[in-house]
């Protein structure tokens, strides 16, 4: 995923046009509809933009093989307290605790650079993923 914010095609890409890319990308390969709420206006830096985009790819993976969602609604803003990325689904959901390999990873990548990392799934409804990094003072 970290090649995502490399030079393509001659031109740089802020972490808003790496997201939607990869969004458009997945919808149209998976068939699931996403929903795009918020995007980043700036651009953040390389570590943060990298732990988004592997968090994303991983979640985005999960709702594929597991979730049998029809929706996915993702936001990534980026206001005074840090970077918030959210991304839920329309799908089965879980019970319990999230636990595996994917997850840990996904925990990994926020509480690295000082964040925290949620996942909640409601049985019948859904799940979400949140991760939040704050602002650096």
């Amino acid at each position: 995923m970290s090649e995502e914010l490399r030079i393509r095609e001659g031109r740089s890409r802020s972490l808003a046009q790496a997201l939607e890319e990869h969004l458009t990308e997945w919808s149209e390969r998976t068939g699931i509809t996403v929903e795009i709420w918020a995007l980043p206006a700036r651009d953040v830096p390389a570590k943060v933009a990298r732990a988004v985009l592997a968090t994303l790819g991983e979640a985005l993976s999960n709702v594929e093989r597991h979730s049998r969602a029809r929706v996915v609604s993702v936001a990534v803003t980026l206001g005074r307290g840090g970077l918030r990325m959210t991304v839920s689904d329309d799908g089965v959901g879980f019970l319990g605790p999230a636990e595996g390999r994917g997850v840990t990873a996904m925990r990994t990548h926020f509480t690295d650079l000082g964040g925290s990392f949620t996942i909640n799934g409601v049985p019948g409804e859904g799940t979400t993923v949140t991760g939040v990094v704050p602002r650096r003072r």
